[in-house]
């Protein structure tokens, strides 16, 4: 469900079909296709079939300091999944497990507001303990990407690039290259290896604008009486605008920070990404 008031009990993150998102992606020119569900993998009972696809999750985690983020998790099995729900309050003992099963773990759209505050406490295990970067976001403003990647450069950390798309019309716009990779396996060892590039564009005001009336129209085909509660979705241009402006800040604020802070840690931290996992 979507975490947007008054809506989070009626509408869904996203109304794709497994199938249909598989199709859309193949004919953008994908060569490998995962799904990273927000604490979920319902998408493999549909898709496990394919032997081009594999299954991530992307996970909701408590960090020490009792905010949340999102991790990227790639190349799990069902077995994995459970695993990391279980652990995702506790995020020193989720990375142990990913540590353990040779599990690639990325913290996801570092200089977004997406998931409430951060500390100075989170960054300092962002460069520590997790071990790639997503620096390139299809939802993420331009500016957080740019942080997110200079972050990574900083650290050594392999890179990550993904659609975020919540709507089939922005699937595969953001994606991940690796040169050579010929199947998951291959790739996932590239990304490890840090041989990952992170391509395409970036997210701004009228992507998202776009996505969330799509969303809205989605929902009242599949719940035909929200159509009494329609002129909720006339208020999205404001409240995206609003969400805008709190992102801009949001990585004007963490990007001085981060710009200092992480000059004066990434000495002690630094680590080769071949040796990562």
């Amino acid at each position: 469900m979507c975490t947007v008031p008054v809506l989070s009990r009626v509408c869904l993150e996203s109304y794709n079909e497994p199938h249909a998102l598989y199709e859309r992606l193949k004919q953008r020119g994908m060569d490998l296709v995962t799904v990273t569900d927000h604490d979920s993998i319902d998408a493999v009972e549909e898709l496990r079939r394919y032997p081009d696809f594999f299954l991530s999750e992307e996970v909701t985690c408590t960090m020490p300091s009792g905010t949340e983020m999102h991790a990227g998790v790639y190349g799990i099995s069902e077995h994995d999944h459970i695993e990391l729900q279980r652990r995702r309050h506790d995020v020193e003992s989720l990375l142990a497990y990913a540590l353990e099963n040779q599990l690639f773990v990325t913290v996801n759209h570092l200089y977004s507001s997406l998931t409430g505050p951060r500390t100075e406490d989170d960054f300092a295990i962002f460069a520590r303990d997790f071990h790639g970067v997503e620096t390139l976001n299809g939802q993420i403003l331009k500016r957080s990407n740019r942080l997110a990647d200079d972050f990574a450069r900083r650290f050594c950390k392999p890179v990550i690039g993904g659609s975020d798309s919540h709507t089939l019309a922005g699937l595969a716009r953001t994606f991940t290259e690796v040169s050579g990779a010929s199947n998951a396996r291959e790739f996932l060892a590239g990304v490890r290896r840090g041989q990952s590039v992170a391509m395409g564009e970036s997210g701004d005001y009228f992507k998202l604008t776009s996505a969330v009336c799509a969303i809205g129209g989605s929902l009242i085909r599949a719940t035909p009486w929200m159509a009494l509660g329609a002129g909720l979705f006339l208020l999205a241009p404001a409240v995206t605008l609003a969400n805008y402006f709190r992102e801009i800040a949001f990585a004007w604020y963490w990007g001085q920070w981060s710009g200092r802070e992480t000059r004066r840690l990434e000495n002690p931290v630094r680590v080769a990404p071949e040796v990562v996992l």
